[in-house]
């Protein structure tokens, strides 16, 4: 059963004029291993990130950098939550998120789909 979807865009150019004006802006939203990607996948994580705090319906408990986005083998990305993000995803029920990312002419964009038992 779908408990939640989400889908975010953002502007690439608009998104690197933003973390350098703000630099530790990168540490408060990305996850160590994450902070050494190209600008297109920072962007896309950070829409992946968005596009979860809307399947989720909101932000309460949940935490940027408990929120990572890895690759299996396959290179499909998959979440990796730690703590109260973690929490917040199991007391609402959800045993699956599917994600799926993309860049390309300067826009980043993920869509999420939040999946609970029914």
């Amino acid at each position: 059963m779908i408990i939640g979807t989400g889908i975010d865009l953002v502007d690439i150019p608009r998104f690197e004029r933003t973390l350098e004006r703000t630099p530790r802006l990168m540490e408060r939203l990305f996850a160590p291993s994450e902070r050494m990607l190209r600008l297109p996948s920072l962007a896309a994580r950070y829409a992946a990130k968005e596009a979860l705090i809307k399947a989720l319906g909101g932000s309460d408990g949940v935490h940027w950098t408990e929120i990572e986005i890895a690759s299996e083998a396959s290179g499909r990305p998959v979440f990796v939550l730690s703590g109260s993000t973690e929490e917040v995803v199991r007391e609402r029920g959800i045993t699956t998120v599917h994600l799926t990312l993309t860049h390309d002419a300067g826009m980043a964009a993920a869509f999420v789909v939040a999946e609970g038992a029914p």
